[in-house]
């Protein structure tokens, strides 16, 4: 009796998150985690993406995917209002490694942003870069 009671409660719970890309912070904010190729297919196709870069200044002006707008993730919560007015805009964020991409795309779900995707960092992007 007890075995099936735990496969019963268990079983689901393991295999809720198989298959799925969507990363759920909360209840209600979720983002995507998508991969480079992903990534540049989106950007190519969608003229309106938003590319945003979420390092420092210093490292944008060092080097920067091109087309990218930059908002350094520990202003977010200060400027997106202003630099990101649609809230169903198509943005997709990155970093150097994908650290700070996370929690900026986690921070713009939670304004209420509903088209983020996460693409990681600028050290996998390989498809060049530019500088200022």
């Amino acid at each position: 009796m007890k075995k099936w009671f735990l496969i019963a409660v268990c079983l689901p719970v393991a295999f809720s998150g198989c298959g799925q890309n969507t990363v759920r912070e909360t209840n209600k904010t979720e983002y995507r985690k998508i991969s480079a190729e992903e990534a540049k297919k989106m950007l190519d196709e969608n003229t309106d993406a938003i590319l945003l870069d979420v390092r420092t200044e210093t490292e944008f002006r060092e080097s920067h995917i091109s087309g990218a707008t930059l908002l350094p993730h520990n202003e977010i919560e200060k400027k997106a209002a202003d630099m990101l007015p649609n809230k169903d805009a198509l943005i997709l964020v990155y970093c150097r490694s994908g650290v700070r991409s996370r929690a900026a795309a986690n921070a713009l779900t939670s304004m209420g942003y509903t088209n983020v995707y996460d693409i990681g960092g600028i050290i996998n992007w390989p498809y060049g870069t530019k500088k200022a």
